[in-house]
């Protein structure tokens, strides 16, 4: 078997190596050639053109992720199966679960020395600060991750609240009794009044894209905190600037953006408004999932993913087909 990682994930051919075995060989490359065949059994990629995905001749193309919005799937040649791997639940919602901490207990606001000379006055002028229990938790998106989260914000007292598709709450299986309340989509304005803190965890496609507008923002109470670990485009980036300026939007916790840096451009803004210079914004650079543990998890599964194949089985987590 010969399997072919592409772009960012390329450094991460020789653990697939090692994972499947002197029997297969495992190819990592920066990038597609710009012409001829793209040939390999199983090819491990998060981002395929047109035109790239025209050249494919594999068996699986293997996406190293959950997302799958940059393939383009229209283009793949007929009958090529597309598989993406979770494992990335835990690390995010531990992330997430961090950023709603920190907005309640705002450890910013104490002070940074305390020693016997200052101590009498920090003491006196301490600041109170607030806490999770009790406070009202959106989650828009109620999958994989969104039910990692829910575990982890009702064990901190907190009320949850999944925004789905069909709005039906689960009766069985891993969802079931996570949320307090479930609505599908079309009633999310009649929650967000409520919710003290919004947590996009959303696949980003055509129904989710500026989901979150300047009219959804304002209906959310005063103070409260926007977490966005889904895709950027799911809020409307310039509305979103405009509530965290205009004091619509208390904070917000923002690991995915709308411009990422390409190789050889430089500056690479992360968004055409200065979300990241605000002092209300918590940026980080889309790494709320990177941990030791989600690479085991996630590349284990590939290597599982990659045995069927060559055994001549269905792959599993298969999201796409091509016709």
């Amino acid at each position: 078997m010969h399997i072919l990682i592409a772009g960012l994930h390329a450094p991460h051919a020789p653990r697939l190596q090692s994972l499947l075995g002197p029997e297969h060989r495992v190819e990592g490359i920066p990038a597609f050639a710009d012409s001829g065949e793209i040939a390999a059994d199983v090819v491990v990629c998060n981002q395929i053109n047109p035109q790239q995905a025209a050249r494919l001749r594999c068996r699986l193309l293997q996406v190293p992720g959950a997302g799958w919005e940059q393939i383009a799937c229209e283009a793949l040649p007929a009958g090529l199966p597309v598989s993406n791997v979770h494992g990335h639940e835990v690390p995010i919602a531990e992330f997430t679960l961090h950023a709603v901490l920190e907005h309640q207990l705002q450890l910013w606001k104490y002070p940074s020395r305390l020693d016997a000379q200052a101590w009498a006055e920090v003491y006196k002028a301490r600041p109170q600060h607030d806490e999770a229990w009790g406070k009202t938790l959106v989650l828009v998106g109620f999958g994989h991750i969104g039910q990692e989260i829910a575990r982890r914000a009702r064990a901190f007292g907190m009320r949850v609240v999944a925004v789905t598709r069909s709005g039906r709450a689960a009766t069985e299986g891993p969802a079931a009794g996570l949320a307090d309340e479930t609505v599908a989509v079309a009633e999310l304005a009649s929650v967000l009044p409520r919710a003290q803190a919004l947590v996009l965890c959303c696949p980003l496609d055509d129904s989710t894209r500026g989901l979150i507008g300047a009219r959804q923002l304002a209906l959310m109470p005063p103070g409260a905190l926007l977490v966005n670990v889904a895709r950027a485009e799911v809020v409307d980036e310039e509305a979103l600037y405009h509530a965290l300026t205009g004091g619509q939007l208390g904070r917000a916790a923002l690991d995915v953006w709308y411009s990422y840096p390409k190789a050889g451009q430089t500056p690479a803004p992360p968004s055409r408004w200065p979300l990241h210079e605000l002092p209300n914004v918590r940026g980080t650079p889309h790494i709320s999932a990177i941990t030791p543990a989600l690479l085991e998890r996630r590349y284990a599964f590939i290597a599982h993913n990659t045995m069927r194949v060559a055994q001549g089985l269905e792959p599993e987590n298969v999201i796409y087909r091509s016709r």
